[in-house]
Protein backbone atom coordinates (compact mmCIF):
# COMPACT_ATOMS: atom_id res chain seq x y z
CA UNK A 1 0.00 0.00 0.00
CA UNK A 2 1.87 3.14 -0.87
CA UNK A 3 1.23 6.69 1.01
CA UNK A 4 0.64 9.71 -1.47
CA UNK A 5 2.68 12.38 0.84
CA UNK A 6 1.30 14.66 -2.34
CA UNK A 7 -1.45 15.94 0.06
CA UNK A 8 -1.33 17.21 3.47
CA UNK A 9 -4.24 17.85 5.93
CA UNK A 10 -4.29 20.91 7.62
CA UNK A 11 -5.80 20.55 11.08
CA UNK A 12 -7.00 23.54 13.20
CA UNK A 13 -7.76 23.33 16.99
CA UNK A 14 -9.74 25.76 18.62
CA UNK A 15 -9.85 26.05 22.01
CA UNK A 16 -12.85 27.30 23.47
CA UNK A 17 -13.23 28.44 26.91
CA UNK A 18 -16.25 26.57 29.34
CA UNK A 19 -18.02 29.08 31.60
CA UNK A 20 -15.98 27.95 35.04
CA UNK A 21 -14.59 29.28 37.88
CA UNK A 22 -11.44 27.70 38.57
CA UNK A 23 -10.07 29.05 41.39
CA UNK A 24 -11.32 30.72 44.64
CA UNK A 25 -9.38 30.87 47.47
CA UNK A 26 -9.63 33.49 50.95
CA UNK A 27 -6.30 34.15 52.61
CA UNK A 28 -6.75 35.48 55.93
CA UNK A 29 -4.47 37.92 57.73
CA UNK A 30 -1.99 38.53 54.98
CA UNK A 31 1.33 40.19 55.61
CA UNK A 32 1.53 43.89 54.32
CA UNK A 33 4.33 42.81 51.98
CA UNK A 34 1.45 41.07 49.97
CA UNK A 35 -1.12 44.22 49.51
CA UNK A 36 2.21 46.36 48.47
CA UNK A 37 3.33 43.40 46.04
CA UNK A 38 -0.23 43.09 44.48
CA UNK A 39 -0.71 47.01 44.42
CA UNK A 40 -3.34 47.44 46.30
CA UNK A 41 -4.08 50.74 48.19
CA UNK A 42 -2.32 50.84 51.80
CA UNK A 43 -4.98 53.27 53.21
CA UNK A 44 -7.56 51.32 52.26
CA UNK A 45 -5.99 47.64 52.75
CA UNK A 46 -3.96 47.68 55.76
CA UNK A 47 -6.68 47.70 57.98
CA UNK A 48 -8.32 44.59 55.87
CA UNK A 49 -7.89 40.95 57.40
CA UNK A 50 -8.46 39.26 54.18
CA UNK A 51 -7.67 38.47 50.53
CA UNK A 52 -9.91 36.79 47.75
CA UNK A 53 -8.63 36.13 44.60
CA UNK A 54 -10.74 34.21 42.16
CA UNK A 55 -9.88 33.33 38.32
CA UNK A 56 -12.98 32.49 35.68
CA UNK A 57 -14.17 31.93 32.08
CA UNK A 58 -14.74 33.38 30.14
CA UNK A 59 -12.83 36.50 31.15
CA UNK A 60 -15.32 39.30 31.26
CA UNK A 61 -17.30 37.36 33.59
CA UNK A 62 -14.85 38.93 36.15
CA UNK A 63 -17.25 42.20 35.48
CA UNK A 64 -20.51 40.29 36.71
CA UNK A 65 -18.40 38.51 39.68
CA UNK A 66 -17.06 42.44 40.96
CA UNK A 67 -20.46 43.59 40.70
CA UNK A 68 -22.12 41.08 43.00
CA UNK A 69 -18.96 41.09 45.52
CA UNK A 70 -19.09 45.06 45.85
CA UNK A 71 -22.92 44.49 46.27
CA UNK A 72 -22.37 41.51 49.00
CA UNK A 73 -21.34 43.63 51.43
CA UNK A 74 -18.62 45.29 52.82
CA UNK A 75 -15.32 44.37 50.69
CA UNK A 76 -12.66 46.41 48.77
CA UNK A 77 -12.50 46.14 45.35
CA UNK A 78 -8.72 45.88 44.87
CA UNK A 79 -8.61 44.50 41.53
CA UNK A 80 -10.91 43.13 38.45
CA UNK A 81 -9.54 42.33 35.18
CA UNK A 82 -12.05 41.63 32.15
CA UNK A 83 -8.61 40.10 29.77
CA UNK A 84 -7.35 37.77 32.64
CA UNK A 85 -10.36 36.90 34.53
CA UNK A 86 -9.12 38.12 38.01
CA UNK A 87 -11.17 39.10 40.90
CA UNK A 88 -9.09 40.60 43.87
CA UNK A 89 -11.59 42.00 46.50
CA UNK A 90 -10.45 42.67 50.53
CA UNK A 91 -11.91 43.36 53.51
CA UNK A 92 -12.50 41.50 56.85
CA UNK A 93 -12.22 37.78 56.60
CA UNK A 94 -16.27 37.04 56.90
CA UNK A 95 -17.26 39.50 54.22
CA UNK A 96 -14.41 38.09 51.74
CA UNK A 97 -15.68 34.69 52.18
CA UNK A 98 -19.33 35.85 52.09
CA UNK A 99 -19.00 38.19 49.13
CA UNK A 100 -16.96 35.02 46.90
CA UNK A 101 -19.86 32.18 48.41
CA UNK A 102 -21.98 34.68 46.49
CA UNK A 103 -20.38 35.00 43.18
CA UNK A 104 -19.60 30.95 42.97
CA UNK A 105 -23.34 30.36 44.30
CA UNK A 106 -24.38 33.05 41.67
CA UNK A 107 -22.74 31.53 38.80
CA UNK A 108 -23.25 28.07 39.49
CA UNK A 109 -27.30 28.28 40.11
CA UNK A 110 -28.14 31.54 37.59
CA UNK A 111 -25.71 31.09 34.93
CA UNK A 112 -24.83 27.35 35.09
CA UNK A 113 -21.28 27.84 34.82
CA UNK A 114 -19.01 25.10 36.75
CA UNK A 115 -17.80 26.35 39.90
CA UNK A 116 -14.46 25.58 42.17
CA UNK A 117 -14.75 25.02 46.32
CA UNK A 118 -13.58 28.19 47.69
CA UNK A 119 -10.44 27.27 49.19
CA UNK A 120 -9.42 29.28 52.48
CA UNK A 121 -5.87 29.48 54.61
Amino acid sequence: MAVDHGEQIRIVQETVAGKEITFAHVMGGPAPIIYQKLGLNPQVDYSASAIGIMNMTPPESAVIASDIAVKSGNVYLGFADRFTGTLIVTGEISDVTSALTEIVDYFRDTLGYVVCNITKR
